[in-house]
């Protein structure tokens, strides 16, 4: 089996190494970096597996999964820089940064796959979305689906669309806890105990997932099955069209994108 290190261990890479172990890989077959002493002994007795350095994790493991922060690549890219080689398969899980800065920093002929995962992978519940360097190969990237698919799923798209994938899933359980959140306000606003708002809401949502998903129909014709002639959800329709939440919503994901192109272009050479 392949070995494993994951490069930054906050929540997304703790969720990694959680769904790994959960998805049949032993602990002996992983290994993590953490700057902060304490939070890698708390790591490592929870798991029970290895806190490394970085020279230690490129000598040891295949896989290299960079789990880290945009704003905190540098110092991990001039650690790896002199350890990496041809023989490690490094995977970058930072929202922006493009698989050129990788291959622009590291030894030539290092494989890089760029992904975009977002926050569910808490709940093994990801959508990672990932794309080849120059020097990554469909077996590379059929490992890193194998890899991801522990905490969700996975699917492979042109690096060109990363910005907007991360502006669309990446971002994307945002905007869902945005609405959530207003909507429980508005049961409150209603007189309905707040408790008992966050039931509803949650539950329905929930709900409406899962019919998405199920089902395979399209939103449209879901929505339209709930919504009567002159009934109460029509009424609703109308006023978030009156209000442009359609419009916001465009506008938000494109601001969230132009973020993104902003975080890769702020590392050009």
């Amino acid at each position: 089996m392949t070995t494993i290190a994951v490069l930054g261990a906050g929540k997304i890479g703790e969720a990694l190494l959680s769904g790994l172990l959960s998805g049949g890989r032993s602990a002996e077959q992983l290994m993590f970096t953490e700057r902060y002493a304490e939070r890698a002994a708390e790591l490592s007795k929870r798991y029970g597996v290895r806190a490394v350095d970085v020279p230690t994790a490129a000598a040891e493991a295949e896989v290299l999964v960079v789990a880290v922060k945009p704003q905190d690549i540098d110092p991990v890219l001039a650690e790896l820089a002199p350890v990496v080689s041809a023989r490690n398969l490094v995977v970058s899980l930072c929202a922006g940064l493009p698989t050129a800065l990788y291959e622009r920093t590291l030894p030539d002929s290092v494989p890089v796959v760029r992904v975009m995962p977002n926050t569910p992978m808490l709940v093994g519940q990801a959508m990672s979305v990932i794309s080849a360097g120059k020097h990554a190969s469909s077996q590379h990237l059929a490992l890193v689906e194998e890899i991801l698919s522990s905490v969700g799923e996975v699917i492979r798209v042109p690096e060109s669309q990363q910005d907007a994938v991360t502006a669309l899933s990446g971002s994307g359980p945002a905007y869902f806890f945005f609405l959530v959140e207003a909507m429980i306000d508005a049961g409150i606003l209603l007189g309905i105990p707040r408790n008992v708002a966050e039931k509803l809401i949650i539950q329905s949502a929930v709900g409406a997932a899962a019919m998405l998903s199920q089902t395979g129909e399209h939103p449209v014709i879901l929505r339209e099955a709930v919504t009567s002639p002159a009934g109460t959800t029509i009424m609703a329709i109308r006023e978030l069209e009156r209000h442009g939440v359609r419009a916001a919503l465009l506008a938000a994901i494109e601001a969230a994108r132009d973020r993104s192109q902003e975080l890769g272009k702020a590392h050009e050479a």
